[in-house]
């Protein structure tokens, strides 16, 4: 019986593509920066890649869907990859992320806020009469 790694051998860069939902360009871009490994060429010169390359594109763009920075992602992989702590590890950078994703979520609050009451005050008339230009405009 074959194992799932032997059946994901040889896999072109579209086929990986499709089975991470990860863009070409993006793969190649994480391949140039050395947070995805570099596959194997083939003969002439294609990559060929396995079921660890799809795990490890899952990974990246799992966490990039998170917010998670690709420096984040490359400390999350490396830690992933085993320390005695890694699980420590991976809270403190959790929670450090969640803490700049609260900060965001009230300064897009706050924009939400500013935003309705701008429009709130616009009748649609002529550009110098709007509210909304006139805020812009505000020093």
């Amino acid at each position: 019986m074959a194992t799932t790694n032997a059946r994901a051998q040889g896999l072109s860069i579209g086929t990986i593509s499709r089975k991470t939902g990860v863009n070409i360009e993006t793969i190649r871009y994480y391949e140039r920066i050395g947070v995805a490994p570099m596959p194997p060429r083939s003969a002439g010169g294609h990559r060929q890649y396995d079921y660890d390359h799809i795990k490890r594109l899952t990974f990246i763009r799992r966490g990039r869907e998170l917010g998670f920075t690709l420096d984040q992602v490359r400390a999350l992989i490396d830690l992933a990859e085993g320390s005695d702590d890694a699980c420590a590890k991976v809270k403190a950078l959790t929670l450090d992320h969640l803490a700049d994703v609260e900060i965001r979520i009230a300064d897009l609050e706050r924009m939400r806020d500013v935003l309705a009451a701008h429009a709130a005050q616009c009748v649609g008339m002529r550009a110098p009469a709007c509210p909304v230009i006139e805020a812009l405009f505000a020093a």
